[in-house]
């Protein structure tokens, strides 16, 4: 975490209700997850209604976004998954260390077309039998079950409209839904999700398409799915029973694709850019998180975000120092939030 040269840190606590202290004319670059983009818009449009700049916000996918923040073009980094190992590699190797901020909780919904009501609850092995690395040809969701789906699946055309491999919420649905299953049958870890479907690149175009055909089936983030009219939620089953995906279930963690939010900050440019650390303090302010339940995701555990601000403070507190790593900061330059992926 230590970096060359001072920050002059704001004033501003993370712990109370925030007020504007960007300074006027700096720009803040945000680029990654289309899941975590509606946060960040609602958070950066507060931020400059109470008087800071107003970022530049995209979200071309958690991967894309890994990539423009580790060759240093961007100064956060949404991500619906954390950051994987060679990712890390690519922000060392171009000097840039991070800290990772859990900001929010989500959970993969699983959907299909509201005409669709033949189908109420899925089984782990269902969506492997369906999209997993073994069930390219799957052409009905009956033939699911000669790929290892358990349910009794109807008769009818499977039309995927899920999100592709630059996309978080890809990487996190393998992590929680098939990995364990694929590890299990000794598939490769490089082979995933099957390859003959045509990945889109954010959750717009997968509801639109979800929409358009009746046996359609996908997923995409909670707040995407709880938002959009034409589509129909479904159950899921990871061992223990099917449930549905809600606020409550996503934050008691019984929901059995729920997953953590991220943001990431160049460390690099916080010692620069005194408008991007008031920025990160009014995101996590009580104002910013209001944001989190206002664009429709799950608030973290007062714990969870008491643990998320007390790493942005021990963040912003070594970076003005020039100080060694403490404790709760990895090694290798990343802050980590101390909460586990529930």
């Amino acid at each position: 975490m230590a970096l060359t040269g001072g920050l002059v840190v704001s004033a501003c606590s993370p712990s109370n209700s925030g007020t504007g202290a960007g300074v006027a004319g700096g720009e803040i670059t945000i680029s990654g997850s289309s899941t975590v983009e509606p946060i960040s818009v609602r958070v950066g449009e507060m931020f400059a209604k109470s008087g800071g700049v107003l970022p530049s916000v995209e979200g071309p996918g958690t991967g894309d976004g890994f990539k423009k923040f580790c060759a240093g073009e961007t100064d956060i980094s949404d991500a619906s998954r954390a950051i994987k190992d060679e990712e890390q590699a690519a922000c060392a190797k171009a000097g840039i260390t991070f800290t990772e901020l859990r900001i929010a909780n989500d959970a993969i919904t699983v959907l299909t077309n509201e005409k669709n009501d033949s189908v109420a609850c899925l089984t782990f092995e269902d969506l492997y039998g369906l999209v997993g690395p073994q069930a390219e040809g799957v052409k009905t969701w009956s033939d699911a079950k000669a790929k290892g789906a358990t349910s009794k699946l109807p008769n009818i055309p499977l039309d995927i409209f899920a999100p592709g491999t630059e996309s978080g919420t890809y990487d996190s649905f393998y992590e929680l839904a098939i990995k364990d299953i694929a590890e299990a049958k000794g598939v490769p870890e490089n082979e995933q999700i099957r390859p003959d479907y045509g990945g889109l690149p954010n959750d717009n175009e997968i509801i639109s398409g979800l929409q358009s055909v009746d046996s359609g089936f996908g997923w995409v983030g909670f707040a995407f799915a709880e938002a959009s009219s034409g589509v129909r939620e479904l159950k899921v089953d990871g061992g223990e029973g099917c449930v549905a995906p809600s606020a409550a279930t996503v934050a008691d963690g019984t929901y059995p694709l729920a997953r953590p939010l991220f943001i990431y900050i160049n460390n690099e440019k916080l010692a620069d850019a005194p408008d991007l650390a008031d920025f990160v303090d009014f995101y996590l302010s009580d104002q910013g998180m209001s944001a989190v339940s206002e664009v429709g995701y799950v608030p973290l555990a007062p714990a969870d975000l008491q643990a998320t601000r007390a790493v942005w403070q021990d963040a912003k507190a070594g970076i003005a120092k020039d100080a060694p790593a403490k404790d709760g900061v990895a090694k290798d330059g990343v802050a980590k939030t101390a909460t586990d992926t529930p």
